[in-house]
């Protein structure tokens, strides 16, 4: 998945839990800046750290990043 797809399914799944970048970075362990950087895609994150973002916003890590089977 590119850093663009990517970074919208972040911002679009944060925003859908109904959290501020502070909220989210917070339950991450993360600044602001990072996540803000994640969510413009200008930062490529690691699995470790994508899996903080799952786990912050109570989602499997497949359906962050796209990869969920299909029935």
């Amino acid at each position: 998945m590119d850093n663009d797809h990517l970074a919208l399914r972040i911002r679009a799944f944060r925003k859908l839990k109904g959290l501020t970048q502070q909220q989210l970075a917070d339950r991450m362990g993360v600044s602001v800046a990072v996540l803000g950087s994640l969510e413009r895609g200008t930062r490529r994150p690691d699995s470790r750290l994508m899996m903080r973002i799952a786990e912050s916003l109570g989602i499997d890590y497949d359906e962050l990043t796209g990869n969920e089977q299909r029935a």
